[in-house]
């Protein structure tokens, strides 16, 4: 069943190639399908379009279809293109001729970009709900290891001294820009675009902001034109906001490989959490942070992909933009995966102590050496050249009133600031 077919069914092989995956997606997709409709069908009635009784029997229906979807029980079968197809026939076959009325005054383009628009912002919020357990954690663990020292490395070259604390605190203050682009992102799909049907409006009468208020968006798109253009662009939206999340998890993911490996061994994990070799016994390697790493620098690309997609494309529905559909929902089910995962195993991170101690990283403390005799009075261009000197002649000795312990430690005003960052904007 396609609910643009007229008498003259298309080819086997145009329908295989034209629909794709779009019945595996469209399963995502069915309960908010479902929702907008019943918010089309009580609005109908509002207008008299339909009757009141209509209106209940149709919501009725539609009511227990949702409840399927989000069960998983709907099943989207071969002989229906998508999830259009299949809940209006269901509705046909329960209440025969009124079944057919619910397609009254929208289009098969308004109704899938209303259940994207309604599912990208369900998804935000659940992305937003992880990152802020995975801030949280983060947080707590640069409170209980904000002591505790660690070289602080540029160019690959040892450093300054820096602390665990600063470490973990650092990619929790980066999750609170990661969370202010989700929220630009959620106030771009916050918008309803039903009733722009298939961009040109309707000629019957419809309420618009009956619809806006019943399926809980902030706003709608007032222009129909500019409400069929959201397609490809809110998908590219959030995508690039989950783009800048899944980059600052790669680039932890990447630090935790390297200071799990031997030449650093600045962390561990519990056996449980690695993986072994087939022939080297002695491994315990970070395959989940690997592919923390991997999948979330695949997903920096999927907003390229999509601007791609959609490039040159004058305004008006065109059938490419069905291509957005499955990316943005896989890119979304792997990121939540990454955040989950990532949680669950940094909980049972082991932070080696001492790791100054270490001869080779007796340099660490040469500039807060240098910074001592300035304080002393030398001029700090003085200072600078009397340390490389003494680097030099293998005469550096740290200055005597250094308190190593705080030398790259954290504040606790500073750790409050940064949950104060944080609460705010996951509070928008």
């Amino acid at each position: 069943m396609k609910l643009w077919q007229k008498n003259q069914a298309p080819h086997e092989k145009i329908d295989h190639f034209t629909v794709g995956k779009d019945r595996e997606y469209d399963l995502y997709l069915a309960a908010y399908d479902c929702q907008a409709s019943i918010a089309h069908a009580q609005m109908l009635a509002k207008i008299g379009v339909l009757s009141q009784e209509e209106s209940d029997q149709i919501v009725e229906v539609l009511e227990e279809l949702k409840t399927d979807a989000e069960n998983g029980d709907f099943v989207i079968e071969t002989e229906f293109e998508d999830m259009h197809s299949k809940i209006e026939y269901v509705l046909t076959q329960k209440l025969g001729d009124l079944g057919k009325k619910i397609h009254t005054a929208r289009s098969r383009n308004d109704q899938v970009l209303v259940a994207l628009h309604l599912y990208l912002k369900a998804e935000i919020e659940t992305i937003k709900g992880l990152t802020h357990s995975f801030f949280r954690l983060l947080m707590d663990l640069a409170d209980q290891h904000k002591d505790h020292l660690l070289p602080g490395y540029t160019h690959f070259q040892v450093a300054m001294p820096s602390s665990f604390g600063l470490w973990f605190s650092a990619y929790a203050e980066t999750l609170v820009d990661d969370m202010t682009l989700l929220n630009a992102a959620h106030q771009v799909v916050d918008q309803n675009p039903l009733g722009s049907a298939a961009g040109f409006g309707s000629s019957f009468p419809i309420d618009r902001k009956a619809t806006t208020e019943s399926l809980g968006f902030a706003d709608l798109k007032y222009n129909v034109i500019a409400a069929q253009m959201s397609r490809g662009k809110a998908e590219k939206t959030t995508a690039t906001a989950m783009a800048a999340l899944a980059a600052t998890l790669s680039k932890m993911a990447m630090d935790i490989c390297l200071y799990m490996g031997q030449e650093h061994n600045f962390i561990s994990f519990p056996e449980e959490l690695t993986t072994g070799s087939s022939i080297m016994p002695h491994k315990k390697n970070p395959d989940v942070f690997e592919l923390i790493r991997g999948k979330c620098n695949l997903l920096q690309g999927l907003p390229n992909q999509l601007a791609l997609l959609m490039a040159n494309l004058p305004s008006g529905y065109h059938r490419e933009m069905q291509l957005a559909k499955g990316p943005i929902i896989e890119a979304i089910n792997e990121l939540k995966a990454c955040l989950d995962l990532f949680t669950f195993s940094l909980k049972e991170i082991q932070v080696k102590e001492n790791i100054l101690d270490d001869p080779k990283y007796q340099y660490v403390f040469s500039v807060d050496t240098l910074n001592e005799w300035v304080k002393e009075g030398m001029p700090f261009r003085d200072a600078y050249k009397k340390m490389g000197e003494n680097i030099a002649s293998d005469d550096y000795q740290p200055h005597k009133n250094l308190s190593h312990t705080h030398l790259g430690s954290l504040g606790n005003l500073t750790l409050e600031a940064i949950r104060s960052k944080m609460e705010k904007a996951f509070q928008q």
